[in-house]
């Protein structure tokens, strides 16, 4: 590994370092990766239509495609083995994408493209994907110092991924191995194979402890009773101290929750959108916007297709699931901390 920092720790965990901003660079690309497939759908809705074939119109969006999900496997390759410098070469990656976009961007402007068609939103969009991400990706060089400085940062693992007897790594896997309970496998394999007992399960991590948990509420609890007389004392400064202590993954719990709700709502409307496409008879889009040669649909006659609709349909539940189970994950997780720090 060139300049890998690994080599001077010895741990028994192959996952353990997140580079800063780690969470913000995994939603960002799920969501370039959402809108890249929105493009690709609508070159070929748009293309379609076309008395003849546009290539150019979803061929770059597929290539787009595979070139976010290997940008996402090779970052968690280096994230786990620890090698920054490597990450030199998404730097360079997405700044071609943000620069070659902004073109296209500002080629559909010169030409009268605005935001009635879907295709200049979607420009829009991934412009600022690729450069959240490129900020994303200098940030990483400025806090980390791997490239430009002369003195990188070091960094040590967590003191729990040092202990060998916590085998809980939720809290040191990648958002989509915690999206998807995937680091729950090896635990799950074990116990299919024979009984499980305390030794096989591990110690709890440090943050899940009750000593960790009572300091934390026993410190927002002293804070209460040191403010001045004009704060309430008794049960009412206990909650508060609650609040304080537990309050901010209760409300990320209750988020989760809310977007999944939100969620439950595309369901019936896209079957409804389908069910009415359907019963015309007819499918077929009749757009009138034609700018260089090939035709601009709108996000209205986009979302008139039953395929596009079918498909949306299946991203929705599989999001609405997801926000689902974190919500009950985090609470759970959260009354469990509650309980072992009163």
């Amino acid at each position: 590994g060139w300049g890998s920092q690994s080599s001077k720790v010895h741990i028994h965990h192959s996952t353990w370092l997140h580079f800063p901003g780690h969470n913000l660079r995994w939603i960002l690309t799920f969501i370039l990766l959402f809108v890249l497939v929105c493009e690709i759908a609508e070159g070929i809705v748009s293309d379609g239509v076309s008395e003849s074939r546009h290539l150019h119109l979803y061929m770059p969006a597929g290539m787009a495609f595979l070139a976010a999900i290997t940008s996402v496997v090779y970052y968690h390759n280096i994230e786990t083995s620890n090698f920054p410098k490597l990450l030199i070469a998404l730097l360079f990656y997405w700044t071609l994408a943000f620069i070659t976009k902004t073109i296209k961007f500002v080629k559909f402007c010169d030409n009268g493209v605005g935001f009635s068609q879907l295709r200049f939103c979607l420009t829009g969009l991934l412009v600022v994907l690729y450069g959240m991400l490129l900020a994303v990706e200098i940030n990483v060089i400025r806090v980390r110092r791997y490239v430009f400085f002369k003195t990188p940062k070091e960094v040590k693992p967590p003191e729990d991924l040092q202990d060998l007897g916590v085998r809980f790594l939720q809290p040191f896997v990648n958002l989509l191995s915690k999206g998807t309970y995937w680091w729950m496998n090896t635990f799950i394999k074990t116990a299919h194979k024979k009984p499980i007992d305390l030794k096989t399960i591990g110690k709890l991590p440090i943050a899940m402890r009750a000593l960790t948990n009572y300091i934390l509420l026993n410190e927002a609890f002293e804070a209460q009773k040191n403010k001045r007389s004009s704060s309430p004392q008794g049960s009412r400064s206990i909650w508060r101290a609650l609040c304080c202590a537990f309050g901010r993954p209760l409300l990320l719990s209750s988020t989760f929750r809310i977007l999944a709700d939100l969620l439950g709502f595309a369901g019936p409307l896209c079957i409804s959108g389908i069910v009415h496409n359907v019963g015309k008879g007819n499918n077929t889009i009749r757009p009138q916007t034609k700018i260089l040669g090939v035709f601009f649909i709108s996000s209205q006659e986009f979302l008139s297709n039953a395929y596009v609709l079918a498909v949306l349909l299946f991203f929705a539940l599989l999001l609405q699931r997801t926000f689902l189970q974190a919500s009950y994950y985090v609470a759970i997780e959260t009354g469990i901390n509650l309980r072992g720090a009163i």
